[in-house]
């Protein structure tokens, strides 16, 4: 075999070698982003079903003093029965931020009766419904991170050429479509 040859043969394996290289690290560095993606999901779910168990207490335990707030109880109701973790991330995340609202909805409402606010279990509820709020939203930022450097993984190279080989398709945010959940007109001004 003449120099050249050698030559030419070692910078296409060497040019081989690189690419082989560059595919492996995308591919694990998308697989790594995904796993991050499915647990940072399962972490919001945990403070979803945590916030669906503990609605229907708190509605207990203001029904009868806001006997005339019927219409917020019943939309903290109607909206937590709508939660299904078997639906699609938009879907779930649309009636989630609806639940939201309607929690700070209750929330403002109950600051509203004094001797009902004062009530330990109705305080111990408020503050745990609050805590639970404060982690979804955590946890939403971090999901909605990880997605970001995964659709940023996939749509460029390498992994722009990799993601129609292995099926890797933009994942969705955690935000609910304008127009998919009711929106409560809530004054936070008070």
């Amino acid at each position: 075999m003449s120099p050249l040859a050698l030559g030419a043969a070692f910078s296409v394996g060497l040019l081989l070698a690189i690419l082989l290289f560059f595919a492996f690290a995308t591919y694990n560095a998308v697989v790594a982003l995904r796993l991050r993606i499915d647990k940072a999901w399962a972490n919001i779910e945990v403070v979803l079903k945590q916030r669906h168990d503990l609605l229907p207490n708190l509605v207990t335990a203001v029904r009868d003093a806001m006997a005339f707030e019927r219409d917020v109880l019943e939309r903290v109701t109607r909206l937590r029965a709508a939660y299904a973790p078997g639906e699609p991330i938009p879907a779930q995340a649309a009636t989630s931020e609806a639940t939201t609202g309607a929690v700070r909805q209750l929330l403002m409402t109950v600051e509203r009766y004094p001797d009902l606010a004062s009530e330990q279990n109705v305080r111990d509820l408020l503050a745990s419904i609050e805590r639970l709020e404060a982690m979804l939203a955590d946890r939403r930022e971090l999901y909605n991170d990880q997605v970001y450097r995964y659709n940023a993984r996939i749509t460029q190279l390498p992994g722009l050429l990799l993601a129609p080989l292995f099926g890797w398709r933009p994942r969705p945010f955690f935000e609910a479509e304008p127009g998919d959940a009711e929106r409560p007109a809530v004054d936070l001004a008070g």
